[in-house]
């Protein structure tokens, strides 16, 4: 079966840096378009990094540019979100998100368990 486990978040300070991983096993990796996505407490769930399933093009919130990097091995079949200088409103669960490249099942991809990031001031 397809999973998406994450790891690597935390509690920091402000200022600081955090590496995510995401690990996904089941599925072509080299097939999917990988994303971040974070929910705080009272928002919507919201885009943080997306890049493409060959790790040729990226794109992110404007919340985040200039601070946040999202990379991938497919040798290790892992995408990665480096964030830093970590903000109190980055706080929130981050959640790996895989969408196949050709079609579209699931509609929405398919999701991690999530992983709580923690930016205190």
């Amino acid at each position: 079966q397809v999973q998406l486990v994450e790891s690597g978040g935390g509690l920091v300070q402000a200022g600081g840096s955090l590496r995510l991983s995401c690990a996904a096993s089941g599925l072509t990796f080299n097939r999917y378009a990988m994303s971040w996505y974070r929910q705080s407490p009272g928002k919507e769930r919201e885009l943080v990094a997306l890049i493409g399933s060959t790790g040729g093009s990226t794109n992110y919130a404007d919340s985040v540019k200039g601070r946040c990097t999202i990379s991938r091995d497919n040798a290790k079949n892992t995408v990665y979100l480096q964030m830093n200088d970590l903000k109190p409103e980055d706080t929130a669960v981050y959640y790996c998100n895989a969408r196949n490249v050709v079609i579209s099942i699931p509609r929405n991809g398919y999701w991690g368990q999530g992983t709580q990031v923690t930016v205190s001031s």
